[in-house]
């Protein structure tokens, strides 16, 4: 599982691990902060790997003997360029040809990959643009490829409304870049949920799956809602959009800074599912005022 060690990565390793069809399986997760998945050690079908996974002779190594590769590796931050920036590149294009090239020397056919809901080749940002190009290169390898389209996941330990929650207990207001910008969140252990369905579903083989809660918010709603739950209410002032631009662009030189002017444009597209609320399967998506509260009021 390749990003197998972060935010959804960690609820979809718990996920198949409580499955009982998951009893005599192994699931390999290599990463480069062994310390970052501790966490996960504990759970017997579960091995962590030192590894750096853009390397591909490193990645040879790792899918000899697999059955099958789930790809989770996404960033936010890549930086300025056209058509993406260079750590898009990396992450988001790059990585997945690794995988793909990897993946069929060793006759894995089975892969996995958690792309980004909009991704279009003519999306405004780098962010969804490099999103796209990954699909399409994984697409090109005529493997058996299932697509997750995920907009904004929400869940205990997420960098989204916990982001907010927690600057809400510092800052008096909210000045926000892209305040009416929509989305439709969907909860982590709904995700994890459809990836591991699709591991034994042959008719998953070929499929896209846009991934979405069942309710559409804008921004300010969001950022609004986690600081009253976290007990913190605070007013939200949106931003015009050459102060957000000039904003984003100085919050650039931020280490780990909330926001880049890659991110204003990726929110130039409403990140919501075309059909209403998606999950595959039969399943129900959970709605976050029921998951949220058990997590931001902590």
């Amino acid at each position: 599982m390749i990003g197998g060690t972060g935010f959804l990565g960690s609820a979809i390793v718990r996920e198949l691990a409580r499955r009982p069809a998951s009893a005599d399986c192994c699931f390999t997760l290599p990463t480069r902060r062994r310390e970052k998945a501790k966490h996960l050690l504990v759970l017997p079908t579960v091995r962590v790997v030192d590894a750096d996974v853009h390397d591909p002779a490193t990645l040879a190594r790792l899918m000899a003997g697999q059955d099958a590769v789930i790809s989770l590796v996404g960033i936010l931050k890549g930086g300025e360029g056209e058509p993406y920036g260079k750590g898009f590149a990396r992450a988001h294009v790059e990585l997945p040809r690794k995988i793909a090239a990897a993946a069929k020397a060793a006759g894995v056919r089975r892969v996995l990959h958690v792309s980004a809901l909009k991704a279009a080749a003519d999306a405004p940002s780098g962010y969804l643009r490099s999103k796209a190009a990954g699909e399409a290169t994984l697409r090109d390898a005529g493997l058996d490829l299932t697509l997750f389209r995920p907009s904004v996941i929400f869940g205990r330990g997420d960098s989204f409304l916990t982001l907010f929650a927690r600057m809400a207990m510092i800052a008096p207001f909210f000045p926000l870049a892209g305040a009416e910008a929509r989305f439709q969140p969907v909860w982590v252990e709904d995700v994890a949920a459809a990836v591991a369905d699709s591991l034994s579903r042959s008719d998953s083989i070929g499929a896209r799956y846009d991934l979405c809660g069942p309710t559409q918010y804008s921004l300010r709603q969001l950022v609004s809602y986690a600081a009253s739950v976290s007990g913190h209410p605070r007013a939200v002032i949106g931003l015009p959009h050459g102060i957000a631009w000039l904003q984003a662009w100085a919050m650039e030189f931020i280490p780990n800074g909330p926001m880049t002017r890659d991110n204003i444009r990726s929110m130039q597209v409403a990140s919501v599912c075309d059909a209403g609320c998606a999950l595959p399967f039969g399943r129900k998506a959970t709605p976050l005022e029921s998951v949220a509260p058990m997590y931001l009021r902590n």
